[in-house]
């Protein structure tokens, strides 16, 4: 594929002013959407928002004394003005990955002591939310790099072709646009049709905003502050006039290492007992405070201070991509209570959880977070509130029904019950042991009919603070749509993931949201070697990218026996909605001892290629061939439409 890069000097024409003011104000909700979905995902939307805003305003003056590309042999190609404000955008918005970490406002260091237009006091912005497909959709363009996403949102929304974009993507300094190109197409194939439709919704629309005031209440202490202060600072000069030299006044009493609690107990959030019987929204959003501490203000307190500032002293621990920062409203209260000689405060700031854990021989304090937003019925059901001595106890969500523990190493045996406190708490479960693969134990949950009838689903402790919800996708039916992922409840998803569960790594750091495990084909070995089932087991997240481990289950004389790992990909959209497409192959070796390559792809694939060491090509969605024992072998797939797919994280020795 010849590159999309010019190979010499792009011609460039210069834009009269009055083209470029024209652009800027037809064009500004484009060019602020262009920015807010080019800056780094790792910003808060709010911080985002103002940052489109300045990309876009600041984009004339530049753009007025610049040059635009454009392509060999035009005199000058209409919206040539749009074009300038396009490269100014792009470079504005990449440039902010690199901004100083002490000036959070702007996207270069200040001139002045002032921050750069707009600046907005007292209030968070934020784009209004959209629904499932917006939430996928921007997790498939958080994988992307940022590059990608401009080169992406100029071909969906802006109509630009492939060419012009290129030529964008340099003059805005790209290193490599037509790499970036290349990947901003997959990423086009990944995203589907409804794409251009989706990039046009609310959740992605900087100039469609809503507001939501900072925290009143620590602006109102902050201010009295401050009154304080001035005042006391005052006295202070007073006293010093007045008292005679020599003499040091005594200090009031009271006021010795006193200070006032940067959030306030009184105004935590306490949502009713019965709301998540009669809200939509079926989430942490709708559970009540519970705890026999929940009315102990000291102990709130101290919760709330160490969230906001942290001692030294105090372990901090956050899950991949949240926020340790202090929450930016009255967060919700959702426990306070003593667990396993632990006084334990639970707390929601509606994206993140955070546990406060204090440790009452020792004294020693911890806090844990970790990002909870866009949770439900199965990812919002339980938190660890302990996890010691190899066990655990959750806390339930109100919804929970019924709580049972089973082993996924044993399919067969049935789950037993699990009692749950009054409030929520239950027992004490055992989990996975960091060595060895003895037992995998997981919670199965029922809701309550009251929001869904007969829903069982299965969630695993893999460290973090929310446990991970387990699910199954079964292997596509012939002429059937394809299938989506299910609960992992039924005989055939407890015989998947008893092969499974010790192939899946334990993420120790948190983080990660659900795991499905989709088989995606199914093959006749050779020589008689019975029948194997591929798979892709696909960990999702919270802050949207996705890891991959490709399995092959051979016939095996155990229902446990774990499935052999064919390959490995981080951070790709591999196996889910947005690569529903994959290929994966392997050496295997067959009773008689002769070594094949075994390859299978999902439902679209039409034909298997193996180059290097094996030379062989079949059409199908299957591949089986004699292989040399070893030697580097290439496989890739063609769909039916043409598009040719490499192997996933291929892994053979």
């Amino acid at each position: 594929m010849p590159s999309l890069r010019p190979s010499r000097p792009t011609p460039r024409t210069r834009i009269a002013a009055d083209t470029t003011e024209a652009a800027l104000v037809e064009q500004y909700t484009a060019l602020v959407r262009l920015a807010y979905l080019t800056l780094p995902t790792s910003l808060s939307r709010h911080r985002r928002v103002l940052l489109a805003h300045h990309a876009a305003q600041h984009a004339l003056p530049a753009a007025r004394t610049g040059r635009v590309p454009r392509p060999r042999g035009a005199d000058g190609p209409p919206g040539a003005g749009a074009d300038a404000l396009r490269v100014q955008v792009v470079r504005t918005a990449l440039a902010a990955a690199h901004r100083p970490a002490w000036w959070p406002g702007s996207l270069r260091p200040p001139r002045t002591l002032l921050p750069r237009l707009p600046v907005v006091w007292g209030l968070r912005l934020f784009p209004r939310a959209g629904g499932a497909d917006e939430v996928r959709l921007g997790q498939a363009l958080a994988d992307a790099s940022a590059p990608a996403r401009a080169a992406f949102v100029l071909r969906r929304v802006d109509g630009l072709d492939g060419e012009r974009v290129a030529l964008l993507l340099d003059a805005a300094g790209v290193a490599d646009a037509g790499a970036v190109l290349r990947e901003a197409v997959g990423l086009d194939a990944q995203a589907g049709p409804a794409a251009q439709a989706l990039l046009h919704s609310q959740e992605f629309d900087a100039c469609s905003v809503q507001t939501r005031p900072t925290d009143l209440v620590r602006r109102a202490r902050r201010r009295r502050a401050a009154w304080t202060a001035g005042a006391a600072a005052a006295a202070l000069v007073a006293a010093a006039l007045l008292v005679p030299a020599g003499t040091t006044p005594d200090p009031a009493p009271g006021t010795a290492g006193a200070a006032s609690p940067v959030l306030s107990p009184g105004r935590l959030a306490r949502t009713a007992p019965d709301t998540w019987a009669d809200t939509s929204r079926v989430d942490f959003t709708a559970w009540p405070a519970r705890g026999a501490l929940v009315h102990d203000d000291a102990l709130l307190g101290r919760a709330l201070d160490t969230w906001a500032a942290p001692s030294d002293d105090v372990r901090v621990t956050a899950s991949p991509g949240t926020a340790t920062d202090a929450p930016p409203r009255t967060p919700q209260l959702l426990f306070a209570g003593e667990v396993d000689g632990h006084q334990v405060v639970l707390l929601h700031d509606g994206e993140r959880l955070a546990r406060y854990t204090a440790d009452e021989d020792s004294g020693k304090v911890s806090l844990d977070l970790a990002r909870a937003d866009d949770a439900d019925v199965t990812s919002g059901a339980t938190v660890v509130l302990a996890r010691g001595d190899g066990a655990a106890r959750y806390l339930t969500a109100p919804w929970i029904a019924e709580s049972t523990v089973r082993d996924l190493l044993r399919p067969d045996t049935p789950a037993r019950p699990l009692h749950v406190s009054r409030d929520g708490v239950t027992d004490a479960v055992p989990v996975a042991p960091p060595g060895g693969c003895d037992k995998r134990p997981v919670l199965q949950l029922r809701s309550s009919s009251r929001i869904v009838e007969h829903h069982a689903f299965v969630v695993a402790d893999l460290g973090g603070l929310s446990p991970v919800h387990l699910t199954y996708t079964p292997l596509p039916g012939a002429g059937r749509p394809p299938r989506q992922p299910r609960e992992a409840t039924s005989t055939q998803a407890l015989l998947a993931w008893a092969r499974t569960a010790c192939r899946v790594p334990s993420w120790g750091g948190g983080g990660v949201r659900a795991v499905n495990v989709w088989d995606f084909a199914e093959q006749d070995l050779p020589q008689n070697g019975g029948r194997a089932v591929w798979a892709c087991a696909r960990a999702d997240s919270w802050r949207g990218p996705g890891d991959v481990t490709l399995l092959l289950r051979t016939p095996a004389a155990s229902t446990t026996a774990p499935a052999r790992v064919v390959g490995r990909a981080e951070n790709t959209a591999a196996c889910s909605r947005f690569g529903q497409h994959v290929v994966a192959a392997t050496r295997w070796r067959a009773p008689d001892g002769h070594d094949y390559l075994v390859a299978a792809g999902s439902r679209k694939v039409t034909r298997i290629t193996a180059d290097g060491a094996v030379d062989a090509s079949k059409p199908g969605r299957i591949l089986a061939v004699p292989a040399p024992e070893k030697g580097t072998v290439r496989v890739t797939a063609r769909l039916d439409t043409g598009e040719r797919l490499a192997e996933v994280g291929a892994a053979r020795d």
